[in-house]
C-alpha cells in the first residue's frame, strides 16, 4: 500500500467524489445475529450504527467519528450463506458491469437492484467462485474515510493462483496489475488510473480448504497486537498471531461467527 492510496479513484471535477470504476469503495458483511455483530465491531473499532437501506433485509451503516466506513446486515433465517466481508468495487453502470462478470465466466447472485436512494448493487462471484459486490453510486458514496484506525485498509483476493483469474478482473474492470517483488513471488497488485487499489495473492495449496477463493478486507489498527488480544476478549479467535506482512504489521481474526478479517498497522498511514 502507498499513500496513494488512500485517494486512489476518486475523480476530479464535479465535486461528486464518486471511486473510479474498478476501485474498491464500501465493505459489507452478512451476518446471522446483526445486534451482537453490531456490538462485537462497536467495541472493537469504536463503531457506531445508523439503518441503511433494507432492500435484502435489516441493515445497518457503521460510522467512524461520525463518518461511515461499512455496512452490516442480517442474513434472513435458514439462509446458510458464509459468513464474510465482502468488498464491493465501483462502477458506473451496475447492469452492464453484471453483464460483464457473466461474458467472462463469473456468476451474479443477486441484483442488480437499486438499494432506495443510496445506488444500485448486485452480488457477484469470479469464475472460482470468490464473492464480491457492485456498487453504482448514487447519495451513497461508499467508505468516507480509509486507513485510520478502525476504517476499511485494503482489499486482496486469496486465490489458487493469479494467472487464471486476474485476466477476468482486467477485462471486467480494466485493471493494469503489477508483480509484487516478493519472496512469495504469486502476488500482482491491482492499479485503477495508476493507483493501486487491490491485490491478488495466488497462495496454492495453502488455500484454506473451508473457505475456497475469497476476498480479504483489511482494518486498520493503531496497534494490530492489542487488537488481536481484543477480539479474543470479545468473543472472536485469533487465525493467524500478529506477524510482519508485505503491508505492515498484521493478524488474521475471526468475529464470533467466524467472518475472517485482517488487523493491519499499515507502513506510513498514520504516523
Amino acid at each position: 500500500m502507498t499513500e496513494a492510496q488512500a485517494s486512489a479513484g476518486r475523480r476530479d471535477g464535479a465535486g461528486t467524489g464518486r471511486s473510479a470504476p474498478g476501485t474498491p469503495c464500501w465493505v459489507s458483511l452478512m451476518a446471522h445475529g446483526l445486534a451482537a455483530t453490531q456490538e462485537f465491531y462497536g467495541a472493537l473499532f469504536g463503531w457506531e450504527f445508523r439503518p441503511g437501506p433494507e432492500q435484502l433485509g435489516p441493515y445497518a451503516r457503521a460510522l467512524l467519528d461520525g463518518r461511515e466506513v461499512a455496512g452490516i446486515g442480517q442474513l434472513p433465517p435458514g439462509r446458510q450463506l458464509p459468513i464474510a466481508w465482502t468488498p464491493y468495487l465501483a462502477t458506473d453502470d451496475a447492469d452492464a458491469t453484471a453483464e460483464a462478470v457473466r461474458h467472462c465466466g463469473g456468476t451474479v447472485g443477486v441484483g442488480p437492484i437499486t438499494a432506495g436512494q443510496a445506488g444500485r448493487m448486485a452480488i457477484a462471484s469470479d469464475p472460482t467462485g470468490a464473492v464480491f459486490g457492485l456498487w453504482q453510486a448514487a447519495r451513497h458514496l461508499g467508505s468516507a474515510v480509509t486507513r485510520v484506525p478502525g476504517a476499511p485498509a485494503w482489499n486482496e483476493l486469496v486465490t489458487r493462483e493469479t494467472a487464471s483469474v486476474v485476466t477476468f478482473y482486467e477485462t471486467v474492470f480494466g485493471y493494469t496489475d503489477e508483480a509484487v517483488v516478493s519472496a512469495d513471488y504469486d502476488h500482482l497488485t491491482l492499479h485503477v488510473e495508476g493507483h493501486p487499489v487491490a491485490s491478488v495473492h495466488g497462495v496454492g495449496d495453502a488455500l484454506p480448504r473451508d473457505r475456497g477463493p475469497h476476498w480479504m478486507t483489511y482494518f486498520e489498527a493503531a496497534d494490530v497486537d492489542d487488537a488481536a488480544a481484543r477480539v479474543v476478549e470479545l468473543g472472536g479467535q485469533v487465525v493467524q498471531p500478529p506477524r510482519e506482512g508485505p503491508h505492515g504489521r498484521e493478524a488474521t481474526v475471526a468475529d464470533p461467527e467466524g467472518a475472517v478479517f485482517t488487523l493491519v498497522r499499515s507502513t506510513g498511514a498514520h504516523g
